[in-house]
Order: C-alpha cells, then sequence, then structure tokens
C-alpha cells in the first residue's frame, strides 16, 4: 500500500504471518493490492473478503490438479483435446467426451479400449486419466507389466497386502498393453486380484491389442481368464480403436513430404 503509515505497516506484516501461520499464502501476497482496488472501486467488505478467498481457492485447486497429474505417473501428458478423432473416424467422439465427464468413475464403471497398436488406445486412456485428474480424483497409469512385476517384488518383500492397498486407495487406474505380453500365473493372479477389488468399486480403464477370444494366449488358466474377463467387462464401456495405425498412417506422411 503506497505511502502507508508505520502503524499500517505493522498491520500489513501482522496480516502476512496470520496468512502464513494459515496457509494461505495467496492472500498474504494479494490482500494490500486488492484492498487499494476495493478503495477505488468502491467495493464492500464482503466483495473484497471474497474476492480474497476466490483467488486463494483457485491457487489451491491448481496446485491439487498439479499433485494429481503428478501423481498419475502419465507416460506423457496428452489430452483429449490433442486427439485427432477426424483421423479416426471409427472412435465415436462424442462418447469419449462424454466420459471425460466422470460419470464412469462415479459409478465405478470400467473402459476397455481395444485395437492394434497405434490406434490410440494410449493416448485417450491418458486423456481420460488427465481429465480425471482435473476433477481432483486420485488417478494411476501404469502398464499390466509394471503392475505384475510390483506386486511380485511386494510378494518376495512380504508387503503384499500394503501394495494392494495402495492401489486400492486410487478412484481410477488405468491399466495400459494389457495382453501385450504373456503373464506366468502368478502374475495373472495378481492382475485378477487388483481388477477384482475394484469391480464395482472403483473405476479402471484397461487398454489391450488382443479380442477377447484370444486372452486366453496370455492368461494361461482359462478359469481364471474367463474370471478376469467377466470382471472387465461387466458393465463396461468397450470402444475399439481400429485395425490401421494412424501413428504408422502419420509417419509414412511424413517421409514423403520430405
Amino acid at each position: 500500500m503506497k505511502n502507508a503509515t508505520p502503524a499500517q505497516l505493522l498491520e500489513q506484516a501482522s496480516v502476512k504471518q496470520y496468512c502464513k501461520a494459515v496457509r494461505a499464502p495467496v492472500i498474504g501476497a494479494n490482500f494490500t493490492s486488492l484492498a487499494e482496488q476495493a478503495v477505488r472501486e468502491n467495493h464492500s467488505h464482503i466483495r473484497y473478503l471474497e474476492a480474497l478467498l476466490a483467488m486463494e481457492c483457485e491457487e489451491r485447486d491448481r496446485h491439487a490438479i498439479e499433485n494429481r497429474i503428478r501423481d498419475a505417473r502419465l507416460p506423457r501428458v496428452k489430452t483429449l483435446e490433442e486427439f485427432d478423432f477426424a483421423q479416426a473416424p471409427q472412435i465415436p467422439a462424442a462418447r469419449i467426451r462424454d466420459l471425460a465427464e466422470g460419470g464412469y468413475i462415479e459409478r465405478s464403471e470400467p473402459v476397455v479400449l481395444i485395437g492394434e497398436c497405434g490406434t490410440g488406445k494410449s493416448h485417450l486412456a491418458t486423456g481420460l486419466c488427465l481429465a480425471a485428474c482435473r476433477q481432483k480424483r486420485r488417478v494411476r497409469f501404469t502398464t499390466a507389466a509394471a503392475l505384475v512385476n510390483e506386486l511380485i517384488e511386494a510378494k518376495q518383500n512380504g508387503q503384499v497386502k500394503k501394495a494392494m492397498a495402495r492401489w486400492a486407495k486410487y478412484d481410477l487406474i488405468a491399466l495400459d498393453e494389457v495382453g501385450y505380453v504373456p503373464l506366468a500365473d502368478i502374475g495373472a493372479e495378481f492382475l485378477f486380484q487388483v481388477i477384482a477389488d475394484r469391480a464395482e468399486r472403483k473405476a479402471l480403464i484397461v487398454t489391450t491389442n488382443l479380442p477377447f477370444s484370444e486372452w486366453t494366449t496370455v492368461f494361461p488358466n482359462p478359469r481364471l481368464c474367463q474370471a478376469l474377463l467377466d470382471r472387465i467387462t461387466d458393465r463396461a464401456h468397450i470402444i475399439e480403436t481400429g485395425t490401421e495405425s494412424f501413428r504408422f498412417r502419420r509417419t509414412m506422411e511424413r517421409r514423403k513430404k520430405q
């Protein structure tokens, strides 16, 4: 505040200390400038207080979203806005955007993205995860192989229960590349346990390059495979991304232009 008296400066210092104590740094940094603006524009005390609190809340929301995105461990930050639906007309854009609203998370419904490599499965899964992070939900992205390896290591260290509890806390888990690598019995059992624990409780996104009829090629126990499919497909949003790799097509188009 310009031309502040010693008493006013003391008051300002005191307010800043209180803001620090209650962890309201945005209010501490802006209360004087906003007070000057309130006087110039003849705002009421309540309007001034509302503006200050709004600034603090907006900053906290921004930090919360940043933390959710960091904790999600996304391989890359890819948004649904960046996805070129024109290059993949078989993918229902309206349906994907509807999923991004988060209703499937509230209803604990799975989303299954099926298609060949390069058809946008991981991009869509990442975009849905990012949308969930923006809604301040707890999200985790991983490959099926990485999840299985983590749980096998936890078993070796006698920490399976703790590891399973850690995975159960997420509002949404995205399992990428299910079916890309054959799993031994122990790996398939761990994957089934994670998915079964989420059934009708928490949301799940699965990406796979295999039609359901071929899952027995990577899950050796047919009964376990059937039980796994039952959990994944029950009430699921199943979206086929196609067989033509537009990533490969894009690469070839770039080469032609060179």
